[in-house]
């Protein structure tokens, strides 16, 4: 028996504490809304929790235990130990805990009321919550806007159930230990990122990728750089390899994969299996509200973020798009903003960035040269090489480089960058992406000496027809 439940009212009603949840939190009620965030489980979601933030975490670790087995500038250490616990410690108290608990507290300062439980949809204007700490506790709300923020979670493949020695992206970021081989199922953004990450902390690593190549979503020329990378720290890359089982022992995982027609067995210590993620849309009453889901789960929203109840917003993994955390804070800002009476206010993803922290890191904004032709545009496409920049050189990374992509105008329609650095870079050309500006622009802008950021002042040189360094 359920208790305790007359319907309650609420101005703004917000389902997920996640990335687009919270920052729609924080601007609803910046904007003056009386505001309710509903989290059935952590503030800050899967991003601040076991997404995102943990895998750079463990990436920088990484990184800092490479180094200090490197002598390429001289300085000697002596022989490297690593202490996971302590690593993973880091990670959970002085990241992840730190970050959390600033996104509660920056709620509570805006006042938005904070409710633990899990959300069922009864109609366009209605919910309940039943508790997290009990099942026979639950509250009914009736709610002028409600924003559906509910995020993803990873998906299963047949016979790699997420139990035991196989992995998701969680259990992954959660390991206790270094494995001594992991095998990685899925060779795009989280597989090639965590293969990287486990490989430079002394794993051997193995990945498996159904495709004929890893990154898919990234452009040849800029994944080959990163292939040689992750050759080079001794992962063994397989495309075109068809997962077929996982049989596990206390000790091991066997995986066995079939490719060119054959069937090839590993042991690993463990198995990671990331194909992809699937919408948090079902099981929470969609079906008795006027919101539309499509075929793949995902809610169909107007530019503001409207479902087809005109109360009803979604944001985030749970509407059409990349499923990247920014993208949620941008359609955060806009959701907020409509149910506030902003009119204006839209979604444009033209100029989102996508970036995957390997080794070099991968950014791409806008258009490719090809997206730019398919469209109808005279595009061309412009680089410069990493090798051709001091800083580059000093830190000891010179791989990889940075491309333009202009109209025949000289109109900016995108950029691409492989090399150290490059997620920050990126904000520089979707400046330029969203702003449509010229690449003399970008070419007049004066960039300081020596930086990684010279890079997209050279390229728009190259671009205007005067290079100076290459």
């Amino acid at each position: 028996m359920v208790v305790g439940d007359f319907a309650e009212e609420r101005q703004t009603i917000i389902v997920g504490a996640g990335p687009g949840g919270y920052v729609a939190a924080i601007r609803a009620a910046e904007l003056g809304q009386k505001v309710m965030i509903v989290e059935r489980e952590n503030i800050g979601g899967v991003c601040l929790n076991v997404g995102c933030i943990p895998s750079k975490a463990l990436i920088s670790a990484g990184h800092r235990y490479q180094l200090a087995q490197s002598e390429m500038f001289g300085v000697a250490l002596g022989e490297a130990t690593l202490d996971f616990a302590k690593t993973q410690a880091w990670k959970q108290n002085e990241v992840i805990n730190r970050l959390t608990g600033g996104v509660e507290m920056l709620l509570k300062k805006h006042k938005v009321e904070i409710v633990r439980g899990e959300v069922y949809l009864h109609d366009d204007h209605t919910l309940r919550v039943l508790s997290e700490t009990s099942e026979t506790a639950a509250q009914t709300y009736k709610f002028e806007n409600l924003i559906l923020a509910t995020g993803s979670r990873p998906i299963e493949i047949p016979n790699f159930k997420f139990t035991g020695r196989v992995l998701d992206s969680t259990g992954a970021l959660a390991l206790t230990e270094v494995p001594k081989e992991l095998v990685v199922i899925g060779g795009g953004y989280i597989g090639a990122e965590l293969a990287g990450a486990y490989a430079n902390l002394g794993a051997h690593v193995t990945i498996l990728e159904g495709s004929p190549a890893i990154l898919p979503n990234f452009e040849k020329d800029m994944v080959d750089v990163v292939k040689k990378e992750l050759v080079a720290k001794g992962i063994d890359i397989h495309t075109k390899a068809l997962a077929k089982n996982a049989v596990q022992t206390d000790d091991h995982v066997a995986v066995t994969y079939e490719v060119d027609g054959k069937e090839v067995t590993i042991n690993a210590d463990y198995c990671l299996v990331t194909v992809g993620r699937r919408p948090n849309t079902d099981d929470m009453g969609l079906e008795y509200t006027g919101v539309k889901v499509g075929d793949k789960g995902l809610i169909e929203v107007d530019n503001q973020g409207r479902t087809a109840v005109a109360n009803i917003y979604a944001i985030g993994d749970i509407v059409p798009g990349p499923a990247l955390a920014h993208k949620a804070f941008f359609e955060a800002k806009v959701a907020a903003a409509a149910i506030s009476g902003d009119t204006a206010a839209a979604v444009d993803y033209l100029g989102i960035p996508a970036v995957c922290f390997t080794d070099p890191e991968l950014a791409t904004v806008g258009l490719t040269v090809a997206e730019a032709k398919v469209k109808g545009l005279k595009a061309k496409g412009y680089k410069f090489p990493f090798a051709g920049n001091g800083r580059a050189m000093t830190l000891g990374q010179p791989e990889g480089f940075v491309r333009v992509v202009t109209d025949d105008q000289g109109t900016v329609l995108g950029g691409q960058i492989v090399g150290p650095g490059a997620s920050d870079l990126i904000a520089e050309l979707t400046l330029a992406v969203n702003s449509a500006m010229n690449i003399e622009d970008v070419a007049l802008t004066i960039h300081a000496h020596p930086t990684l950021a010279e890079v997209i002042g050279e390229v728009a040189d190259t671009a205007i027809g005067f290079p100076t360094h290459m």
